[in-house]
């Protein structure tokens, strides 16, 4: 009798696990690694953008050092989270809903970006903005500075990050566009699939905040060329870190 109960209960013990691997593992969960001293790449460049547009001084350099625990521990103490210098689900979600602070006590106050030397309206919301013709161009400029450094607020061939790269890369090419990831997401027209996307459309992704956050150029064949923490270089949209976060394209392409 012993023996039947428990083969009974070892039986639904296994079938509630399957059952649990099958379900989807909360979005958030994926979206939210656990950061501390000695992690380093994309994420930890995600978190310190954070950090910065807040209001906590540290590097943008994707390398948790001493000044990222420091700064993430004064966040912790400053949202009345318990201060351990680690980020776990509670630090980015206060992350995610603390205000954005431009400039402050502990930020520079950024400067201008760069303005075209030619006098350009901001290309408009909504509409395709690229001519075919000026596609190759386009594809041209931005391989060019394949390799480029990575730096927060970078908008120069010294150093770019995303937003800032893509808009130096249109200008280069007679075209003004915004200087932020979100507001570039207003151009063109929105793509239903990565299928219908087409060299020299834009794509976007979603890391440290809900929305358009990190952008890129549309290569073709599933490769796009962005601003990351390692550089300037091309990526696949279905590899392993960038598929779950693509946020969606825009069609900008007459």
């Amino acid at each position: 009798m012993r023996k039947h109960i428990l083969h009974h209960l070892q039986g639904a013990a296994l079938v509630l696990g399957l059952a649990a691997a099958l379900l989807p593992a909360p979005r958030y969960a994926a979206a939210s690694p656990t950061l501390q001293q000695g992690s380093h790449g994309h994420d930890v460049l995600i978190l310190q953008e954070k950090l910065r547009k807040v209001g906590y001084e540290v590097a943008a350099d994707g390398i948790y050092g001493k000044d990222t625990e420091r700064a993430v521990a004064a966040f912790q103490r400053d949202q009345k989270i318990r201060i351990t210098g680690i980020v776990t689900n509670a630090t980015w979600r206060a992350l995610r809903n603390a205000k954005i602070r431009t400039w402050g006590s502990n930020v520079k106050k950024p400067s201008a970006p760069a303005t075209a030397t030619k006098k350009t309206a901001t290309a408009p919301n909504g509409k395709t903005i690229l001519p075919q013709y000026k596609v190759s161009s386009i594809l041209y400029t931005a391989k060019k500075y394949l390799g480029t450094p990575y730096v927060f607020g970078g908008s120069t061939p010294k150093a770019f990050d995303c937003s800032g790269y893509l808009q130096y890369v249109f200008r280069e090419n007679g075209i003004r566009i915004p200087r932020t990831a979100d507001e570039q997401y207003k151009l063109g027209l929105r793509t239903m699939s990565s299928r219908e996307l087409v060299p020299g459309d834009l794509v976007f992704f979603t890391t440290y905040e809900p929305g358009a956050s990190h952008c890129g150029i549309y290569l073709g064949q599933g490769d796009f060329i962005h601003a990351s923490s390692s550089g300037v270089r091309i990526d696949n949209l279905s590899n392993t870190y960038w598929g779950p976060k693509y946020y969606g394209g825009k069609h900008i392409v007459i």
